[in-house]
C-alpha cells in the first residue's frame, strides 16, 4: 500500500507572498496544503517542484517577494494558489552603483575556531597544496595535441615510478595567438594563465611547452621573478621550456621524447614531498554554483555559507564570485565590506563588468538559463538572492580582479570578481590560488577540475539519489527535515578537510574535468 504524499511548501521569510513546492514531482491542481506557510491553500494550477505558488492574492504591479526581496512584479493579478512563473513577472531594475551602504554592517563577533587540521603539501612560499600534481603550462592552443600525447606517455611510463605524485595536468586553453595581445583587457587572460601555473597544487614546479611563433611568448607569460628557481641553471635559462619549433626537434616523436625527459626532474622533486599536518587556516576554498534551481538558495548554498563561516573562523580563505549572480544584491556586498575601501573595490569591479556587458549589448538578464527556469528560478534577481548565500555572513575582507592571485596575507572572505560561467569562474579561482573547490548544483552537472578537487553538493535528494556516484554531498536532507543548515555546514567542513587530506571526490574517481576557459575581454584578430 502506497503512503500518501505529504504536500510540502517552503517559504524563506515570514513576509514572502510566495513559497516553493518541495515535493519531488510537484503537486497537481486541487491539492490542499495541509501545513506550513500555505496551510489550507488550494492549488489552482499544477505546480512543478521548486516552483513558486502564490500564498495570497497578488495585484497587478505588486512585488512578488521571496527572501523578503522583490524578485519580480506581477504583470497581471495572480490569485492565491496559482503557479507563479517567469511569464507572469517583470524583472526588477538593477540597483544603481551610487548611494550604496558602504561598510555599514558590523562584522560578526565570532570566537576563533581552533584545532582543525588537514594533511597537505607545504610549498616553499608557504602556500599549501591539497594535491601533488605536475602541471605542464602551454603558451598557445596550437601545442595542446602534442602535450596531450606527452601527458599520456608520462602517465603510462613515468608515474608508476613516482608514487607520491598524484597526476600530470596539461594546462590546455584556447589563448595565445590570433588575439589582440596588447589591447586593453588582454592582461586578464595572460595573468590568469601565469597564476594558474603557480597554483599551490603544482608544488612550485614550472614546465612550459611553447610552439615558438605565437604572440604569447614564454618570456611574456612567465617573466623573470614570476616563478620558483630550483638551481643556477634554471636561473640562467628561465622556466623549463620545450619549444616545438626549435631545430633540435626532427619529427614528431622527438618533441614527445623531449617533453617526457624534461618532466623527470620535476617528478623527482614532487615525489620527494610528503603530506604534513597543517591547520585549517591553510585552506583556500572557492565556492560556486551551476545548474542552479530554486532549492539552491534553500539547501545547498546556505549550507555552503555556514561552512564558509567555519573556514573564516578557522583563519582560512573563502572566495565567492560570479558577478552577475551577486549584482542584484550589491548593497549586501558593500554593506558587509570590512572597510570603505573594500566596498569601493566591489563597486569598481561590478561597474567594470556592467560596462563589459553593455559593450556586448546584453545585460544581467542574459544569465538565467533554461535549466534555471525549469528548476523554478524565474529570473536573475531571484537567482542572485539564492546565490549570494554561499558567501556566508562574514565581513568581506578584500576583492580580487579577474586573474589576480591572492597575496599570502589575504585571508578571510574574498570577493573574486569573475564572470558567472562555471568554467571561467573555476579557471579564475584556480588562478587566485584555490586549493579545493565546492560546487553546488540543483539540475545536475558533471563539472570537475584537473588541478583541484571539486566537492559537488546536490540541492535535492532526488538528484543525489539519481546521481549517487557524481554528487559528494546531499544538501537535500535539509528540505527533507533530516538535517539542519548548521548540521550540513559542519558536515561539509569536515568533508572538505578529508578531501584536502587526499580523499578523492567522485569527479576525481571518474577523472571528470572541464577544460580551462580563460576570460578574454580583448578582441580576437
Amino acid at each position: 500500500m502506497n503512503t500518501p504524499i505529504r504536500p510540502l511548501a517552503i517559504r524563506m521569510h515570514p513576509d514572502d507572498n510566495v513559497a516553493i513546492i518541495a515535493n519531488d514531482s510537484g503537486l497537481p491542481s486541487g491539492t490542499v496544503m495541509p501545513e506550513g506557510p500555505a496551510t489550507g491553500l488550494v492549488l489552482l494550477d499544477k505546480v512543478p517542484q521548486g516552483h513558486k505558488v502564490a500564498l495570497t492574492d497578488i495585484a497587478a504591479g505588486q512585488a512578488v517577494l521571496r527572501y523578503n526581496v522583490p524578485v519580480g512584479y506581477a504583470r497581471e493579478s495572480i490569485a492565491a494558489g496559482r503557479w507563479v512563473h517567469e511569464r507572469l513577472l517583470d524583472i526588477p531594475a538593477a540597483r544603481e552603483l551610487q548611494g550604496l551602504p558602504m561598510a555599514t554592517q558590523p562584522a560578526p563577533a565570532w570566537p576563533p575556531l581552533e584545532g582543525h587540521t588537514f594533511e597537505g603539501y607545504v610549498n616553499a612560499d608557504g602556500s599549501v597544496g591539497t594535491r601533488n600534481l605536475l602541471a605542464i603550462t602551454t603558451t598557445v592552443q596550437c601545442v595542446a595535441g602534442v602535450v596531450k600525447i606527452a601527458v599520456e606517455r608520462i602517465e603510462h611510463e613515468l608515474l608508476p615510478l613516482y608514487p607520491n605524485v598524484d597526476g600530470v595536468v596539461g594546462l590546455e586553453h584556447s589563448y595565445g595567438c590570433g588575439v589582440a595581445i596588447d589591447a586593453p583587457g588582454a592582461e586578464i587572460p595572460i595573468r590568469t594563465l601565469r597564476n594558474i601555473s603557480l597554483n599551490p597544487n603544482f608544488g612550485g614546479e614550472v614546465m612550459v611547452v611553447s610552439l615558438g611563433c605565437e604572440k604569447l611568448q614564454p618570456s611574456r607569460l612567465l617573466p623573470p621573478g614570476s616563478f620558483p628557481i630550483h638551481d643556477s641553471r634554471d636561473k640562467a635559462q628561465g622556466p623549463d621550456l620545450v619549444c616545438l619549433q626549435d631545430d633540435e626537434h626532427v619529427g614528431f616523436m622527438s618533441m614527445i621524447d623531449n617533453i617526457v625527459q624534461r618532466a623527470k626532474p620535476h617528478l623527482e622533486r614532487l615525489n620527494a614531498r610528503k603530506r604534513q599536518t597543517v591547520p585549517a587556516s591553510a585552506l583556500v576554498v572557492g565556492v560556486q554554483c551551476g545548474g542552479s534551481d530554486a532549492f539552491s538558495g534553500v539547501t545547498a548554498n546556505p549550507a555552503v555559507g555556514y561552512m564558509a563561516d567555519l573556514i573564516v573562523r578557522s583563519g582560512g580563505t573563502v572566495m565567492f564570485s560570479e558577478n552577475t549572480e551577486v549584482r542584484d544584491a550589491v548593497e549586501q556586498l558593500t554593506s558587509r565590506s570590512a572597510t570603505h575601501a573594500v566596498a569601493e573595490d566591489v563597486v569598481r569591479e561590478l561597474g567594470w563588468y556592467d560596462q563589459y556587458l553593455d559593450r556586448g549589448r546584453v545585460d544581467r538578464t542574459a544569465n538565467t538559463t533554461p535549466g534555471n527556469k525549469a528548476g523554478g528560478l524565474s529570473n536573475i534577481a531571484e537567482k542572485a538572492m539564492g546565490s549570494i548565500i554561499k558567501s556566508g555572513s562574514g565581513a568581506i575582507a578584500s576583492v580580487l580582479a579577474p586573474g589576480d592571485k591572492l597575496k599570502p596575507d589575504q585571508k578571510g572572505l574574498v570577493f573574486a570578481a569573475t564572470p558567472a560561467s562555471d568554467f571561467i569562474c573555476g579557471t579564475l579561482q584556480l588562478a587566485a590560488g584555490m586549493n579545493v573547490h565546492v560546487f553546488t548544483t540543483g539540475r545536475g552537472t558533471p563539472y570537475g577540475l584537473q588541478a583541484c578537487p571539486v566537492v559537488k553538493v546536490a540541492t535535492r535528494s532526488d538528484l543525489a539519489r539519481r546521481w549517487h556516484d557524481l554528487m559528494d554531498f546531499n544538501a537535500g536532507q535539509i528540505a527533507d527535515g533530516e538535517m539542519t543548515i548548521e548540521d550540513a555546514g559542519w558536515a561539509l567542513f569536515r568533508m572538505l578537510l578529508e578531501t584536502a587530506s587526499g580523499k578523492r571526490t567522485w569527479a576525481e574517481h571518474w577523472k571528470l574535468h572541464n577544460a580551462l576557459v580563460l576570460f578574454n575581454p580583448a578582441p580576437i584578430t
